[in-house]
């Protein structure tokens, strides 16, 4: 078994590289994950693991081998491990795994989908709120319309809690979203302020897209005009936003409960 206890190791700057840079994790399809809990999720979630990396004094090499049983182990030691670990609570392990493709035409829909679709989201804290929603939903997909940042951003392998590995996940544009949903008769429902009615009104129980914009623009006009619907949540307070996730959340288990859960 290998063992690296240097961090000028071109390999550990390589993964340095991967943690800092999305054109790193892009170039060479692969991307970090710090965790036991995201490590597990991510092989449950058949991402493809490459190696494991563990720091022998926090979690063991059997322990690792558990983990990922068909991964390269590499042990590594404490000032290897500092400087990869992204976190500030240690568990002693990291994984390099292999980036799925985020196509629209590798999603796998039920007959009747459920599905949250995010515009342009900027916060990686947001993007893994929304996954964290999404997963708890047993959503069919979430799909992310003209992303912003690199999915596999640690800040959102993070903050989703390793849920970026519990869902299916799309990324197109706009404009190619809209065609897939009308191609697949799904109805799509876009929260926005304008020419909008209460969402509570809307029968979600048929084919259903939920899509949600940003809170400083909301979602862009090709939305608003394509939708079957707008909706809105009524507010009874001064403001007339919430945020992201939270909006998401309201939205997607109104659909849950008229579908009974």
């Amino acid at each position: 078994m290998k063992q690296i206890t240097s961090i000028q190791n071109s390999f550990i700057k390589s993964l340095v590289l991967l943690q800092e840079k999305a054109k790193n994790r892009r170039q060479t399809g692969t991307f970090l994950i710090e965790g036991i809990r995201e490590i597990s999720l991510a092989v449950k979630g058949n991402y493809q693991i490459e190696t494991i990396l563990f720091y022998p004094e926090i979690y063991s090499e059997a322990e690792a081998k558990k983990l990922a049983p068909h991964a390269d182990l590499i042990e590594i030691n404490k000032e290897v491990f500092q400087k990869l670990s992204y976190r500030d609570t240690t568990e002693g392990v990291l994984a390099v795994a292999k980036s799925k493709s985020l196509e629209l035409s590798d999603l796998k829909l039920s007959e009747t989908p459920l599905i949250l679709i995010a515009e342009a989201p900027e916060k990686p804290g947001n993007i893994g709120a929304l996954l964290r929603t999404a997963d708890a939903a047993n959503l069919d997909a979430v799909i992310i319309a003209n992303p912003k940042s690199d999915l596999y951003n640690p800040n959102i392998v993070r903050s989703s809690v390793g849920c970026l590995f519990t869902n299916q996940i799309a990324t197109a544009s706009t404009a190619e979203i809209i065609a897939f949903l009308k191609e697949k008769n799904i109805n799509f429902y876009c929260a926005t302020l304008q020419n909008s009615t209460s969402y509570h009104t809307q029968d979600f129980t048929k084919p259903t897209a939920l899509v949600v914009g940003t809170e400083a623009t909301g979602l862009t006009q090709e939305w608003r005009d394509a939708a079957t619907q707008n909706i809105i949540i009524p507010m009874q307070g001064e403001i007339d936003s919430m945020n992201v996730s939270v909006a998401a959340a309201i939205l997607i288990f109104e659909a849950k409960r008229q579908r009974g859960f």
